[in-house]
């Protein structure tokens, strides 16, 4: 069989994608420093390289940031098309001197039994960015072609909030068409079982500002007489929310729907630890909605969180005034049907309806995305399923994201492309933090999955 031979090839030339991806890691491709912008066109060059060699149609890209590299395999015209995403710039390494070694020269570290690479962007996102190059090169090492037509987009500036990936997507749109998007920018369930996320919550950001006189005020003088802005939004702020958890913003679930019975089941299975979950950050009683599990208050279920507030005297010592202003800023996780917009729009409402004679109330807003889910039941979704069972003798787990992954959302709106969300990355990876590493069985893993899902795309129904 032919995938039997592919997957051979893997493993008995393991060295040599370590020793790509090593290449790889050395090159410094930091976006948010201007001074590394030579460091990332050098990352571009190398993948478009690596990629060209393997018999892609590949070019580095311009934009009025860090390039992008696109690359296009038109052997194939049977099947789907897949445009798989991944980004090649990563985080600042500071705090440097927590590092127990240079992060920008890679080495392979055992922890008990697990080998582990060590280096700046070997989890978030190079490593996982490799496993499917390395599973394509794979795969033309053996057949001399691929099972799927593949094209791949690789941004530099994810790290530092892809603001050219907006107008590269709309400009390239007719381009980067394709069936189906694959993202491998997540996590495991655990060491020995897959994940696919399903399930992306969206995301309102507002800021608000009470103002009541025209200037701070001697509370000697004035306390009791004038208008307290801090109490004002601090009584607003404690409207949100019922004593269930319920958010109280009329509107505010319309579009959310429960979870179907047997995702729910899946996910109760799962052996979800939330006393850990919570206690590893000192907490230990769940807030959020009465009746709902931890799982689905962080996956499938929208929230309104109050992210900071300020107003009045903050500094050292003591001063007796009412505040001429307070302000807060809060943030809504969105799921299901939600619009970021009407969310908005209800929200302002209800603060407005709570505003007391004398007070102004003046909004900014921080950006909106919409809450993305994949069908639960789909072709590719089954095949993708079956492949990771195949690799990992496990039922992948259908998961959610708390968080928000922007070019999910931005493929769907821009190139109205559905994203299967497979990654091979462990909670343990310290990405973003000192020491960051991704284990060699996850590295390997990864192309091995990569292969056999690239072979499932490839049947009939």
């Amino acid at each position: 069989m032919m995938l039997d031979q592919v997957l051979t090839h893997i493993d008995h030339n393991l060295q040599a994608s370590l020793d790509r991806l090593f290449a790889l890691l050395r090159i410094e491709s930091i976006s948010t420093d201007p001074a590394y912008r030579p460091n990332m066109l050098e990352a571009a060059d190398w993948l478009t390289g690596e990629l060209v060699g393997i018999g892609f149609d590949a070019a580095v890209r311009p934009t009025d940031g860090h390039p992008m590299v696109v690359a296009h395999d038109r052997d194939v015209e049977t099947g789907p098309h897949v445009l798989f995403y991944g980004h090649y710039d990563v985080q600042p390494v500071d705090p440097l001197g927590e590092w127990n070694s240079p992060p920008f020269e890679p080495r392979i570290v055992t922890v008990g039994s697990a080998d582990q690479i060590v280096a700046r962007g070997a989890s978030d996102d190079k490593g996982q960015l490799m496993t499917f190059v390395e599973a394509c090169r794979a795969w033309k090492a053996v057949t001399g072609g691929l099972p799927v037509r593949v094209s791949m987009l690789f941004e530099g500036e994810e790290e530092s909030g892809s603001p050219s990936l907006i107008p590269f997507l709309t400009a390239n749109a007719e381009e980067l068409k394709a069936d189906i998007a694959l993202v491998c920018d997540t996590d495991m369930w655990d060491r020995d079982r897959p994940a696919i996320t399903v399930m992306l919550r969206g995301l309102v950001g507002e800021e608000i500002v009470v103002t009541a006189a025209d200037r701070d005020l001697h509370s000697g003088l004035y306390g009791g007489a004038a208008r307290n802005p801090v109490h004002v939004l601090a009584d607003i702020l404690a409207h949100l929310h019922d004593g269930d958890g319920q958010v109280m913003v009329p509107g505010f679930y319309d579009g959310v729907e429960d979870l179907p019975s047997d995702v729910k089941a899946m996910w109760d299975s799962l052996g979800f630890d939330s006393k850990g979950f919570l206690g590893s950050v000192g907490l230990s009683v769940p807030a959020g909605e009465t009746g709902r599990s931890v799982l689905e208050q962080i996956w499938a279920r929208p929230t309104c969180e109050v992210n900071g507030i300020t107003g009045g005297y903050t500094g050292e010592g003591f001063k007796t005034v009412i505040p001429a202003r307070a302000s807060a800023k809060v943030s809504f996780r969105l799921v299901g049907d939600q619009q970021p917009d009407q969310v908005r729009d209800n929200f302002r409402a209800f603060v407005r309806s709570h505003l007391p004679a004398d007070c102004r109330v003046d909004f900014s807003e921080h950006g909106t995305s919409p809450a993305l889910r994949l069908p639960f039941e789909g072709a590719y979704l089954r095949r993708v399923r079956t492949a990771l069972k195949d690799e990992w003798d496990a039922t992948p787990a259908l998961v959610g994201s708390g968080g928000s992954i922007p070019v999910v959302g931005d493929m769907k709106r821009i190139l109205d492309l559905d994203s299967l969300m497979v990654g091979f990355a462990l909670d343990d990876n310290r990405i973003h933090s000192p020491n960051e590493k991704y284990d060699v069985s996850s590295f390997n893993g990864g192309i091995r999955s990569w292969a056999r899902i690239l072979a499932a795309l490839a049947e009939q129904e």
